[in-house]
């Protein structure tokens, strides 16, 4: 009889101290595992007025959560990318002067049409299409 209560104490005790951790660790894994956010689906967005940007001259918009790198190359000439780097995700700049796409962190150039030309990335940007609606530029992605 005593084999039997000592097993049982030992049952309760044992389930309860696993309920107790269990009943403080789960609040804390889920704190430090945040749920995942869905990104907006975002196909089109107005990066601005024509006359903001310059003629050989770069600049970062916001495409949905993610840079876009919107590039006006003459007055009726535009290009857009992605303006996140294929190799690590660093964001990339314009440089007027050689005309070419760089990323900072480990000295990637970019061809005007997106393309690598030297440096570690390991893939072209993601390219998106250019419309000037009014006097609005819109940038969409590519179908």
């Amino acid at each position: 009889m005593t084999q039997t209560r000592r097993g049982l104490a030992g049952w309760l005790l044992g389930g309860g101290v696993t309920a107790s951790l269990a009943a403080f660790l789960y609040p804390v894994l889920r704190f430090m595992t945040p749920p995942p956010v869905a990104e907006a689906s975002v196909s089109e967005v107005a990066a601005g007025k024509v006359q903001e940007f310059k003629v050989n001259a770069g600049k970062l918009v916001k495409f949905g959560s993610r840079p876009a790198l919107l590039i006006r190359l003459g007055d009726d000439e535009w290009r857009a990318f992605s303006g996140i780097c294929t190799h690590l995700n660093c964001t990339v700049q314009y440089q007027e002067s050689g005309r070419q796409i760089w990323c900072a962190c480990h000295n990637g150039f970019y061809d005007i049409n997106g393309k690598v030309v030297s440096g570690p990335p390991p893939r072209p940007l993601e390219e998106y299409t250019v419309r000037v609606r009014g006097d609005e530029v819109v940038l969409s992605r590519r179908a």
